[in-house]
């Protein structure tokens, strides 16, 4: 089973990778996860990737291919994949592209999470997080309201700056001009399956394993 996660910010994509891989056994590689391994391991890649970061700019294309490269052909994708996070342009997907035809991958799947603006705000708009274990809470679901203590170790809760209204209107902006048109890249290719992503976890996990198996 090879995947690709694709939907906006706050969709829900890292929770369902983190199910499928574990039902499947697969691993479930996210582009962060990739460059703190390169890093943390002084690859090559992962040295030029880290010069980049320390000077606060982003990781070109072709350093991120050449990490992607690395993943997918090391023992651990030997059963399959979920990539979550990767490609973000159409770039990036016209890199993957060829990537896959040299690794003779194609037996692959793009699963989109279809969402709503409005309840993607309002999701992440109740996220807080614990500063000291880094746990996240909804204030929707969990009952929980800024600045209490941590239901798990009291700890004060916060917003993160990238839960704001203002700034997660900027990350779907971003998404919507930039990365969305990737999935009419995939769409050409008949390899689109579609969720609803505004559903329950447990709803969307069966959706997406029921639309794989047609």
């Amino acid at each position: 089973m090879r995947l690709i996660l694709f939907g906006p910010p706050g969709v829900g994509k890292g929770t369902q990778a983190k199910l499928l891989a574990q039902e499947f056994g697969i691993p479930h590689i996210s582009t962060g996860d990739m460059l703190r391994q390169a890093v943390a391991e002084g690859t090559d890649l992962g040295r030029k990737a880290k010069a980049i970061m320390d000077a606060g700019q982003l990781v070109p294309d072709d350093i991120m291919i050449g990490i992607v490269r690395d993943v997918l052909t090391s023992p651990r994708v030997k059963d399959g994949f979920i990539l979550d996070g990767f490609p973000r342009t159409l770039q990036q997907a016209s890199a993957l592209s060829n990537l896959f035809q040299e690794l003779d991958i194609t037996d692959y799947k793009v699963v989109n999470f279809n969402a709503d603006d409005a309840e993607i705000i309002r999701r992440l708009g109740s996220r807080l997080m614990c500063v000291n274990d880094g746990k996240i809470y909804s204030t929707i679901t969990d009952g929980v309201t800024l600045n209490d203590p941590c239901p798990a170790c009291g700890g004060r809760l916060i917003q993160r700056d990238d839960d704001t209204e203002e700034t997660v209107r900027k990350r779907l902006a971003v998404y919507h001009s930039t990365t969305k048109p990737v999935l009419d890249f995939y769409r050409a290719r008949g390899v689109v399956v579609e969720v609803n992503g505004m559903a329950t976890v447990d709803e969307v996990n069966q959706m997406i394993k029921k639309a794989l198996c047609t």
